[in-house]
């Protein structure tokens, strides 16, 4: 049997931020865009895999879900690990075209062991990471 990752979801506290982070700053295209009472089904896609693995912005006003979610970003946050990670090909050249745009990292890129990584705050309760793995 062959499994593989159709969406994945991250969750954020507003799909309108979310959506211009990871579209215009990160570079996400959008997948699905879809109108579903107040919140939308609102998915990205990585522009070198269009048909691949969704990431689902998913809102997190669902009632009693909310503190919840927050509790868990609010964890993640303050332990330093990232809600999600995405790979790049240079992570200082992505480093350098997102600080352009105006966005801060948490702090410059940095190697551990076979990668090099910045992480940056998604402007929605999440820390992501951007990482590049190391020949």
């Amino acid at each position: 049997m062959a499994i593989k990752i159709v969406v994945t979801n991250v969750m954020v506290s507003d799909q309108t931020t979310a959506y211009h982070f990871y579209t215009e700053i990160l570079g996400f295209q959008v997948k699905n865009d879809i109108q579903m009472g107040e919140a939308r089904w609102l998915t990205v896609v990585s522009p070198l895999a269009p048909d691949g693995p969704e990431l689902l912005l998913e809102p997190m006003g669902h009632g009693p879900l909310v503190e919840a979610a927050q509790a868990w970003q609010s964890a993640l946050r303050e332990n330093g690990i990232p809600a999600a990670m995405f790979g790049v090909d240079d992570v200082d050249a992505e480093y350098a075209r997102i600080t352009a745009l105006g966005h801060a990292f948490e702090a410059p890129p940095q190697s551990a062991g076979p990668v090099r990584y910045a992480r940056i705050h998604d402007g929605c309760g999440n820390l992501i990471q951007i990482t590049q793995f190391l020949k």
